[in-house]
């Protein structure tokens, strides 16, 4: 199987990154950046790609793959939700559309968030965001779709978080997360089960467009 793979300099992307590297079912990951990576391995192929609104000059590198996934993501933390709307609903939208345009029977498969709101009406403007940009992926009709709504996130493999503010919190409280983890096993996933979950539901497919820290883990054990 050959995937696409956005946010690879990210926390999550890398993690899914690094999996799909090790993983015999992938022959090729093609990972989607704006600034070359310092990562090497015979399966990796890099797109150093700008602008992330209007993926229609990188179709023809684009083609012949068999799942998308889309980790790129940006902390709402700051930003209005003109600025949010553009850097998650608008970037997510190109990228699907143009995709789709070129393999409608591909399998796309997107990081959104616990708490994602599926009404697009909630008070949380992150999660409106969120939920519109899920719902229209769906839409857009590929063969199939996966919405992944992971709650705490435990980075393994040596991956970090590419927000500063993330990383130091991450630092001063990452102790809790394993002790969430024992008494909320549901609530709490890590990079590595992501990472194998995608490949598992790509390959195989899943019951529900929408998959949970329990489900993530389940299928990515």
């Amino acid at each position: 199987m050959k995937v696409i793979i956005t946010g690879a300099s990210g926390m999550i992307g890398k993690g899914v990154m690094l999996e799909c590297l090790d993983h015999p079912k992938i022959t090729e990951a093609l990972v989607i950046v704006r600034r070359p990576m310092d990562e090497k391995h015979a399966k990796l192929k890099q797109l150093i790609h700008a602008d992330f609104a209007d993926f229609s000059t990188a179709e023809s590198e684009l083609k012949g793959y068999d799942a998308c996934f889309h980790c790129m993501g940006v902390s709402a933390a700051g930003m209005n939700e003109a600025q949010y709307t553009n850097m998650t609903y608008n970037f997510s939208m190109a990228l699907g559309k143009t995709l789709h345009a070129i393999a409608p029977e591909m399998t796309f498969l997107y990081v959104s968030g616990m708490g994602t709101d599926s009404t697009e009406k909630g008070r949380q403007m992150w999660a409106r965001v969120k939920g519109k940009t899920e719902n229209d992926l769906l839409k857009l009709g590929f063969r199939q779709a996966y919405m992944f709504r992971p709650g705490a996130i435990i980075p393994k493999r040596g991956v970090a978080p590419k927000a500063k503010a993330t990383r130091i919190a991450l630092n001063l409280l990452g102790w809790i997360l394993p002790l969430i983890k024992v008494l909320s096993p549901n609530s709490v996933t890590d990079t590595t089960k992501i990472g194998l979950s995608m490949i598992h539901v790509a390959m195989n497919g899943f019951d529900s467009s929408l998959l949970f820290p329990k489900d993530i883990n389940k299928t990515g054990s």
